[in-house]
């Protein structure tokens, strides 16, 4: 099955080209990694596949029109940004309750089983806690949710080692459950450990797709980062694990 089909995906905002003519397929139970460079339209990519922007171009992603059939969509699909989004008010039982109201596939006792192996309270309010348990809140919301397609936005930016773990250890075990993961990251060693697909992409362009066996027979080289460079130049981002 396929789960995202792009054609001449196109995002321009004003006179700026976001995302300019991407063509991409994402088959079920693949995990898909894109990196590049500030600026190089990885967001707003996802943007599109979330329907959260319009786009020009054709778009299907679960077989839907992400922009006019948003809301069946997210019935299959989780998103974790890469900037906090819950209320700072907000208590971490709150934040359970609503995503209970509002989802009818969020299991709370999957939540609260991960929340109980962290050092969060149910009683906390989001402005008290740090910026990684606040990335495990998000990550016990999203894990208890029985989504098809999950899309990660730099899901590890700015954790501690240990935080960054456990992102990666659960895209792994959304491998093992067979769901398909798209994320955007700017560590390479993640894109070299985890994905089945990587996409290198600049100034909204996808330059290079493929395997990392693929790309590494395309452009001869081992080390993505030199892959990386080949393709669009000097590299100024992380490549720690």
């Amino acid at each position: 099955m396929t789960v995202i089909e792009a054609r001449g995906l196109r995002k321009a905002f004003g006179t700026t080209v976001a995302v300019d003519g991407i063509d991409l397929r994402v088959e079920e139970g693949r995990i898909l990694g894109l990196i590049g460079p500030n600026g190089a339209g990885k967001t707003t990519a996802l943007n599109a596949i979330l329907g959260l922007t319009q786009y020009q171009g054709e778009l299907r992603v679960l077989g839907r029109d992400p922009w006019n059939e948003r809301d069946r969509l997210m019935r299959d699909v989780c998103f974790i940004a890469d900037v906090a989004v819950l209320p700072r008010w907000i208590r971490v039982s709150q934040a359970l309750d609503y995503v209970a109201g509002v989802h009818p596939r969020f299991d709370r006792a999957k939540a609260e089983s991960f929340l109980a192996k962290t050092t969060i309270r149910l009683a906390s309010k989001v402005k008290e806690l740090s910026k990684g348990m606040v990335a495990q809140l998000h990550l016990a919301l999203v894990m208890a949710i029985d989504a098809k397609l999950l899309v990660l936005d730099e899901p590890t930016l700015g954790l501690d080692i240990m935080t960054s773990r456990t992102i990666i250890e659960f895209i792994r075990e959304c491998r093992q459950q067979g769901k398909t993961v798209i994320f955007s990251t700017h560590v390479m060693s993640e894109v070299e450990k985890l994905c089945d697909v990587i996409g290198i992409i600049q100034s909204g362009r996808l330059l290079a797709e493929g395997s990392l066996a693929e790309l590494r027979e395309r452009y001869r080289q081992n080390d993505l980062e030199e892959i990386f460079v080949q393709v669009v130049g000097p590299y100024q981002g992380s490549t720690e694990a």
